[in-house]
């Protein structure tokens, strides 16, 4: 490792004996001379036609190109769609030149279209996308999609596979149009190759029905549709991994695509139990899961494909995964697009947790120390038929369903203790469940004109079961000054199903008002129907069995609400400013039934309904943008049933069947900055949350130390962030540097109540981030990081009480493709957790280690591999609520060896890429 990091110095202090070039000039219409705004201007070598750099011109059609080059001749081009391109040899004699005017003529065709620039410029502005062609972007040979875009200005791709353009977050990745293998962006970005990559173009995010009717889309969130090279849009690629290792760990994975035209075939499959879901595909550590490179993994410790989650919080989990996607258009008219999951898991848990909690006057504290298996098995099943009838008529009809059944076996421990008093509580749980899930949505669209006038309906429907068989059993044992006061026993069958059926319908009409002006009427009703229905039997001594009707604890429940949303609205959608603003009629009714106490209650709750929304583009990538929305939230089942559940003999919660909706008013805004010349960007923004009627825990504690919780409502609390990012990318020659940093910071104000006593939660945190970037000719990579965590919480429980913390957290990434062949990966994190209670670990040091040898012309991989080389990697974490501060330590996946062979095979557009390259994967169809 020494010799290791001696070389990346060396790379980083040396470089090579390049020229600076800084070359600027205007770029302008050559008839009218107007300048043009975002035309793409790029350097490349005479010799090869390599690019070197670009920039894209500003509003007043100013650029500046700048890099550095060992050659003294260059070739500037000039692009701008429907005008001809137009390009310069320069020779290189003083670091800066200055061109002065650049005319552009317009490229008229006998027909009158829009000529096709001939010159496959690295970037291209149109009016709502940003593309970059692939090519000119130079990346390893055996990149995939995820290389190729972290080459792209303006992109950044997070630890986690999350991708942001400019700051903004990226939703979902299409290729040639059609979503790939479900809704999962990551899948496409780890498996497609780079050499079938055309373009990858950036837009808004929109409906199908936005981009039938041309309404505007979402322009905070962004759409990365990638395209196939027209030659290569018929083939296969499929890659294979498998690995074994110490303490029985093992991974194993598979995903093939087949494609043709508009036709596309896609199946995965994978078994492993190292906590991964197993289709990352990672050039370097395949599946082996890491704190800074959690592919799919989601910042608590669960991962999910395609909407199906496997794990738990921690532990160690053993999961099987299989899918098939297809997607096929039928002419013009008719697209048949479908997925079918399935995935199974098996997790152990275990954990200790610390807990102290203030009351107005005095303090206890809880200790527990629990474990559980769970197992869970789902079936997934997604169907999406759109068709048009002519060219102004849309029908869309997706359905999908999911199928669950689970086991859990959960125990407890655990011991609440104040200055006088003692309980000692045991459980043991074991539940059966299952789960089904079924939703559709059905819509219609008609467009009139060409304007932009449409009318749209649809409707929607949620049908959600969720039964459950449990046996628990607990016993509480309450001590006072060392001795036993009494004995508490609960033995328990408790049979249980909850339902939600939920339909929503909706109406709106755009008429057009004037140029980009439309008018926007609108009514959305929806109605939600829980129930709950858990019958408690207790245990009968005499019988034997559970027979005996507890009917104080049992419970036949049942919530509806209805929403009616009535509003009008104006937007108007320019090229630099759109706005909208809504007003109208949040109606909101309840309807609480219990019917084993035959006692009812209903009400009906009318709101203002507010949305607005104004977006201006200063010139192209810098951005203005605030909205405003109001809306409701009806409490769940578990806050409104008045049915004391037992299941923790220590907490006690009955809900409150008069409980109001929640009413929320949420303010976000922000302004955006990404200048292609300099290769930088700027975010900024904030938001808040205010609450009316908010539901918050209502809880007292007994001097016998049980606590039991109901819910009421108040008004006053906030929920808030805001925060900066910036980012920078340098370039110079071999070398490229980057850097984001990042300063985050968020203000709640929680309300509730502690032995009947109301208190405000003041919660401060603050976040501030440094990520750098290194890469030397794509053999070498190192990307550092610095994450700093600070929080603190303000009570008025106790006159005084205050709570912080601070959390570091360090790591590394670096990887050698160096000498050739031979892949070489270090990925490096250490943590330091700030003011955790004695007996838990303060720090945390994961370093995962691999080593590969690429063969067989680079299609076959065998790879070392170490997870927690130094076997000191541990879960500790702290938690500040409402009224207490926790810590927690939880079991963790330990140290262990493997050894994995992955092996890839393609074919496209009727070309064997490997043949020539050497005699394996081969494959005819």
């Amino acid at each position: 490792m020494k010799h290791f990091f001696f070389l990346c110095l060396f790379l980083v202090a040396t470089g090579s004996w390049a020229q600076q070039f800084k070359i600027s000039g205007k770029v302008v219409d050559a008839e009218t001379q107007a300048p043009l705004e975002s035309a793409t201007l790029f350097v490349e070598k005479v010799q090869d036609s390599s690019l070197v750099s670009y920039t894209i011109s500003s509003k007043t059609g100013n650029f500046v190109i700048e890099g550095s080059e060992k050659v003294d001749t260059l070739r500037l081009v000039s692009t701008y769609n429907g005008y001809k391109s137009l390009s310069k040899t320069l020779v290189l004699k003083e670091p800066t030149m200055e061109l002065g005017v650049l005319k552009m003529e317009v490229a008229n065709n006998l027909l009158g279209e829009v000529t096709v620039i001939s010159e496959r410029a690295p970037v291209t502005v149109k009016a709502d996308t940003l593309e970059f062609n692939a090519a000119s972007f130079n990346t390893r040979q055996d990149a995939n999609l995820e290389e190729v875009m972290k080459k792209l200005p303006g992109v950044e791709i997070d630890a986690q596979g999350n991708i942001t353009v400019n700051g903004k977050p990226v939703s979902r990745i299409l290729v040639n149009g059609k979503e790939f293998f479900g809704n999962d962006p990551k899948i496409a970005t780890k498996n497609l190759p780079k050499e079938i990559i055309d373009k990858i173009q950036v837009v808004d995010t929109k409906t199908k029905s936005e981009e039938f009717t041309g309404k505007a889309g979402d322009p905070e969130n962004k759409t990365i549709n990638v395209t196939i090279k027209e030659d290569k849009n018929k083939g296969y690629f499929s890659r294979f991994t498998a690995g074994g290792g110490t303490d029985e760990r093992y991974e194993l994975s598979g995903i093939a695509n087949y494609f043709k035209d508009d036709l596309r075939v896609s199946v995965l499959a994978s078994s492993n139990n190292i906590n991964s879901s197993g289709f990352s595909m990672d050039e370097v550590f395949d599946m082996m899961r890491g704190r800074s490179r959690s592919i799919m993994i989601r910042s608590n410790g669960t991962f999910a494909v395609n909407g199906m989650s496997f794990g738990s919080d921690q532990g160690i989990t053993k999961s099987e995964t299989a899918g098939l996607n297809f997607t096929n258009d039928w002419g013009e008219k008719l697209e048949l697009t479908g997925d079918y999951f399935f995935g199974k898991s098996d997790t152990e848990t275990a954990s200790v947790v610390e807990r102290e909690t203030f009351l107005p006057n005095s303090t206890f504290y809880t200790n527990i120390v629990s474990d559980a298996n769970i197992i869970n098995e789902n079936h997934r099943a997604n169907l999406s038929f759109e068709v048009e009838l002519d060219t102004m008529t849309r029908i869309e009809l997706r359905p999908s369903l999911s199928i669950s059944n689970g086991f859990a076996h959960r125990t407890s421990a655990s011991e609440r203790i104040d200055s006088n008093r003692e309980l000692l509580t045991n459980t043991d749980d074991r539940e059966d469940v299952y789960n089904s899930d079924f939703n559709n949505r059905i819509g219609f669209t008609r467009k009139f004109g060409k304007r932009g006038a449409y009318l749209e309906a649809s409707f929607e429907n949620t049908n959600q079961l969720r039964e459950s068989e449990n046996f628990f059993y607990s016993e509480l044992l309450d001590t006072e000054a060392g001795e036993l006061v009494e004995t508490r026993i609960q033995d328990q069958f408790i049979d249980e199903e909850n339902t939600t059926d939920e339909y929503e319908a909706g109406i709106s009409q755009r008429a057009v008002l004037a140029e980009k002006l439309f008018l926007d009427l609108s009514y959305d009703f929806s109605t939600q129907i829980l129930s709950n229905t858990r019958n408690v039997l207790e245990f009968n001594e005499d019988t034997r069995e559970y027979d005996r009707f507890n009917e104080v604890l049992s419970n036949d429940f049942e919530v509806k609400s209805l929403k009616h949303i009535p509003n009008a609205g104006v937007s108007f959608e320019g090229k630099k400013l759109r706005a909208g603003f809504d007003v109208g009629l949040l109606s909101t009714s309840l309807e609480n039934t219990n019917f084993l106490a035959d006692v009812d209650f209903k009400n009906t709750y009318n709101n203002l309904f507010l949305r607005s929304n104004v977006r201006y583009e200063i010139e192209r990538g810098k951005t203005l943008y605030a909205d405003f929305r109001s809306d409701t939230e009806i409490p769940s089942i578990r806050e409104l049933q008045p049915v004391p559940n037992l299941t923790d003999p220590l907490n006690i919660i009955i809900g409150n069947p008069e409980l109001r909706p929640e009413y929320s008013r949420r303010f976000h805004l922000g302004y955006q900055n990404f200048d292609f010349a300099t290769r930088s960007g700027m975010s900024v923004f904030a938001s808040a949350t205010i609450y009316d009627d908010q539901v918050v825990p209502y809880s007292v504690t007994g001097e016998d130390l049980v606590t039991t919780t109901t819910y009421r409502n108040v008004d006053g609390g906030i929920s808030s962030y805001a925060g900066v990012t910036l980012s920078k990318r340098f370039k110079k020659e071999e070398r490229e540097l980057s850097y984001r940093l990042g300063i985050f910071g968020n203000y709640n104000r929680q309300i509730g109540f502690s032995n009947g006593f109301r208190y405000n939660a003041d919660r401060y945190s603050f976040n501030p981030s440094l990520r750098l970037g290194y890469n030397y000719n794509d053999l070498v990579e190192i990307n550092p990081r610095y994450e700093m965590n600070y929080n603190q919480s303000r009570y008025d429980i106790n006159f005084g009480r205050e709570e912080e913390y601070t959390n570091h957290t360090i790591a590394l990434e670096a990887t050698t493709y160096w000498p050739k062949n031979v892949v070489f990966g270090n990925d490096v994190s250490f943590i330091s957790f700030g003011n955790v209670a004695p007996g838990f670990d303060s720090t945390s040091l994961l370093w995962n280690m691999s080593l590969g040898y690429k063969f067989l012309a680079d299609n076959a991989t065998l790879k070392v591999k170490v997870y927690d080389l130094l076997n000191e990697n541990v879960s500790t974490r702290r938690v500040i609520g409402d009224d207490y501060v926790q810590d927690t330590q939880e079991l963790i996946l330990e140290q262990y060896f493997m050894v994995s062979f992955t092996y890839k095979l393609s074919r496209f557009g009727g070309k064997d890429p490997n043949r020539g390259r050497g005699r394996g994967g081969i494959f005819m169809f």
